[in-house]
C-alpha cells in the first residue's frame, strides 16, 4: 500500500511548495482560459432557480389574449349594470410564486376563492377596495365624488352588493374560457385578509393576470391568480396555434340558432318598382291630377322587386283577394337588367 501522509506531513509539504523548495510538475496539457467577447445582439437575462418559468411565452400570450376578451365583456356587463361607463383592461400578465402574489396585496381587500368545474384546486380573484367602495356607492345611489375609502373589512351588506359584480365577472370569465374548454366558475369563500388564505405552497408557481378598472373619476385594480397545477391539464390547449384555431373552428349550435331566430324576425322594406322615366323640370312644375306619364316599359313586362333598396327579384303585378299584389319571379343578379 502507498504510504499515507498524516496532517503534519501534509502541512510541511504545502509550506515547501509555497516557499519554492519543492518544484511542481508542469501540466502536459495546459488549459488557457479567455473571456469571450459577446456580440451586441446577445441578450442576457437573470435566471432565478427558485422561480422556474413553467409557462412558455406562447402560452402566456394566449392567456393574455383570452383575458383581454374577458375584460371587454366584463366592462360591457358592468357598464350596463351600473348605468355608467366602466373600462376594464389587462394591465399585467406574469408568473410568480404564490408568496410574492400575496405579499403585494393590500389588507383588507376583497379576496375570493374560485372553483372551476372540471379542474382540481382553487383560483383567487382579488378586487381592490379603491374600486369596490365606489361601485357600492354607485349601487346605493351616490356619485362617489367625495367618497372616503374605509380601511376595514366589508360588512355583510357590502359583500352582498359586491356579489352582483363578481357574479357578472365569473360569467364573463366562463364565456372567455369556453373557447378552450367549457368551465363554470363559482365563488366558494370570501376573505378580507389575504395572508390567512393559502391555496398552494408559498413557492408554488402561479399565473397572475392584473386588470385595471376605471369608473368615472375612480380607478382600481383586480387580480386573477391561477395556480399552475390548476390549469396544467389545459396547458397544451393554450398554445397560440391550437387556441386560435379552436376559437375559429368551434361554434356553439345554440348561439347560431339564437342568431338565426333573431334575424328571422327582423323587418325588411320591400318595394315593387313599376317603371322608371325622366321628365323635364317644366313638366314637373305643370304636372296636375289626371295627367299621364308614359314610359318605355310595356304594361305586361315584369317589374323589379327591391329589398331594402337592393334589386333582388323580378315580379308580376296582380291582385290577391281584392288587394294589389306582386308574384315573385326569378332572382336577379348584380348585372341583370329588366
Amino acid at each position: 500500500m502507498a504510504e499515507i501522509l498524516d496532517q503534519s506531513e501534509i502541512d510541511a509539504l504545502m509550506t515547501a511548495v509555497t516557499d519554492g523548495a519543492v518544484q511542481t510538475a508542469p501540466s502536459t496539457d495546459p488549459r488557457v482560459f479567455t473571456r469571450r467577447k459577446l456580440s451586441g445582439d446577445v441578450e442576457i437575462k437573470d435566471y432565478d432557480f427558485k422561480r422556474p418559468e413553467r409557462v412558455s411565452k406562447d402560452q402566456m400570450r394566449s392567456l393574455q389574449t383570452l383575458h383581454e376578451a374577458f375584460a371587454r365583456n366584463f366592462g360591457a356587463s358592468l357598464s350596463g349594470f351600473l348605468r355608467t361607463i366602466v373600462e376594464v383592461k389587462v394591465a399585467t400578465c406574469e408568473q410568480m410564486t404564490y408568496s410574492e402574489f400575496i405579499s403585494g396585496l393590500p389588507n383588507p381587500t376583497s379576496f375570493n376563492l374560485v372553483n372551476a368545474s372540471g379542474l382540481e384546486g382553487q383560483m383567487c380573484l382579488e378586487i381592490s377596495p379603491l374600486i369596490i367602495y365606489p361601485i357600492i356607492d354607485r349601487l346605493l345611489g351616490g356619485t362617489s365624488q367625495d367618497l372616503f375609502i374605509p380601511q376595514r373589512p366589508m360588512t355583510l351588506i357590502e359583500q352582498r352588493l359586491i356579489t352582483n359584480v363578481t357574479t357578472r365577472g365569473l360569467t364573463a370569465l366562463s364565456e372567455a374560457w369556453s373557447t378552450v374548454r367549457p368551465l363554470a366558475f363559482t365563488i366558494v369563500a370570501t376573505e378580507s385578509n389575504p395572508q390567512l388564505v393559502q391555496i398552494v405552497p408559498p413557492n408554488e408557481v402561479v399565473i397572475v393576470i392584473g386588470f385595471e378598472l376605471k369608473m368615472t373619476n375612480r380607478a382600481g385594480t383586480m387580480n386573477l391568480c391561477i395556480p399552475y397545477n390548476v390549469i396544467e391539464p389545459l396547458m397544451e390547449e393554450l398554445s397560440s396555434q391550437s387556441w386560435f384555431s379552436a376559437a375559429k373552428s368551434q361554434r356553439s349550435p345554440d348561439v347560431e340558432k339564437q342568431i338565426t331566430q333573431t334575424l328571422s324576425r327582423a323587418g325588411l322594406r320591400v318595394a315593387a318598382m313599376l317603371a322608371e322615366t325622366t321628365i323635364t323640370l317644366h313638366d314637373l312644375l305643370v304636372l296636375a291630377p289626371g295627367d299621364v306619364i308614359t314610359t318605355d316599359r310595356a304594361a305586361t313586362s315584369p317589374i323589379v322587386l327591391s329589398v331594402e333598396g337592393e334589386r333582388k327579384f323580378t315580379a308580376e303585378v296582380g291582385q290577391c283577394r281584392g288587394q294589389r299584389a306582386v308574384r315573385v319571379g326569378k332572382a336577379m343578379g348584380a348585372n341583370d337588367r329588366v
